[in-house]
């Protein structure tokens, strides 16, 4: 009876664990993508010169990214790759790098919400109406809070 007891508590202890990890992060794990800049720049762009880099990340760099998540407990691999993008945490036209650091892989549910207003903050740093600084505020506080990213993307419009 004590061994039947003892099994049904570790099979509900790793029922329960496996739930409480979601299939895909939601957003970049801040240990693991904590961000970067484009130390190598192929240009300069906006009227604040902010380092540019072309997108450069090898199919091998973008699987190593699916394994570093999945070893954390996500279970990116076991989905649909289509449903994915390697995603550049502060995009490229933002001055961010195509360093592993900047990288995480974006569902296609995530990418839906935050594509948009990635798009709007690098016009209006283009413009010249948004700091660098501030437009990876923005990008850091939509990617961990996608409920806001409406609101977010209605303040930056306003610039």
């Amino acid at each position: 009876m004590f061994k039947r007891a003892a099994l049904f508590v570790v099979v509900l202890f790793f029922a329960t664990l496996s739930q409480a990890f979601e299939a895909f992060p939601k957003g970049p794990d801040d240990a693991l993508t904590p961000g970067a800049l484009c130390n190598h720049p192929d240009e300069y762009r906006y009227p604040e010169k902010i380092k540019y880099c072309e997108r450069d990340v090898s199919t091998s760099q973008k699987a190593a990214i699916f394994q570093k998540y999945d070893q954390i407990g996500y279970r990116t691999r076991s989905m649909k790759r289509q449903a994915f993008k390697i995603d550049h945490y502060i995009p490229l036209c933002a001055g961010g790098s195509n360093e592993a650091k900047n990288l995480w892989p974006q569902h296609e549910s995530v990418y839906e919400i935050t594509d948009k207003l990635e798009a709007l903050i690098c016009e209006k740093m283009a413009a010249g109406r948004l700091m660098q600084k501030d437009a990876i505020e923005i990008i850091i506080q939509a990617k961990h809070h996608l409920d806001e990213v409406p609101a977010i993307e209605a303040r930056v419009r306003a610039l």
